[in-house]
């Protein structure tokens, strides 16, 4: 029968208790999720900027549309769901082109949402889903890289 013998076993478990507490959890997996999040909001903000501009919405977006997405990007504060600690990049507030039907001027989520599937007079010109394809292993690698440095902090 194989024995084992661990020295500073009860210092080794202070440290996991460490790690293990709630606020710590939280404070790390914050710092990771805001970093990788940036990266696709990042790109996400470069998408836009290669949006065609027109004056006409069936066949781009306007100047004041282009402005209010990039204005409007941002990042959602983080939650946690069963466990799983989220952010969401996203848009928020109102561009400046008014009309009739909306007098505070266009709100940015419609108009992201209409040009990343297209209407039935407007194409489509995806560029939300591009951004987060092309930086999620980009977003994935900081991610690791943060938890790795701060679980090694706390180890230490």
């Amino acid at each position: 029968m194989a024995t084992f013998e661990f020295k500073g076993l009860e210092e080794y478990e202070i440290k996991l208790s460490r790690l293990q507490s709630a606020k710590t959890t939280r404070e790390i997996a914050a710092k990771a999720i805001y970093e990788g999040a940036g990266i696709v909001t990042d790109a996400i903000r470069g998408n836009i900027r290669t949006l065609r501009v027109s004056r006409d919405v069936h066949k781009g977006v306007t100047p004041q549309q282009k402005e209010g997405l990039l204005n409007g990007l941002g990042i959602a504060h983080m939650r946690s769901d069963n466990g799983y600690y989220n952010v969401k990049p996203g848009f928020d507030g109102y561009n400046a082109h008014k009309g009739k039907k909306y007098p505070k001027g266009q709100p940015n989520q419609l108009v992201a949402r209409s040009l990343e599937k297209g209407t039935s007079t407007a194409p489509r010109q995806a560029f939300v889903a591009p951004a987060v394809r092309k930086s999620k292993k980009a977003a994935e690698a900081a991610m690791a890289k943060i938890l790795d440095e701060e679980i090694q902090k706390i180890m230490k």
